[in-house]
């Protein structure tokens, strides 16, 4: 089953945008997702911060 979710307060740190959404329980999440081709790195978050610190932190894998 695919996520339909409406993302708002998107941001951009380097390759990675974060965003926030909610769930199908609606709550809030927050996403990670990196846009860089070949990086399949994304997740999500119960906090803003968690997810700003994942995206800053992120390094994508060399190939």
């Amino acid at each position: 089953m695919t996520a339909n979710r409406s993302f708002r307060n998107v941001t951009r740190i380097g390759p990675v945008q974060v965003g926030t959404a909610y769930d199908n329980r609606g709550r809030e999440k927050h996403t990670a997702a990196c846009t860089a081709p070949r990086c399949g790195f994304s997740a999500d978050y119960d906090s803003r911060a968690a997810a700003e610190l994942a995206a800053r932190t992120h390094r994508c894998p060399t190939r």
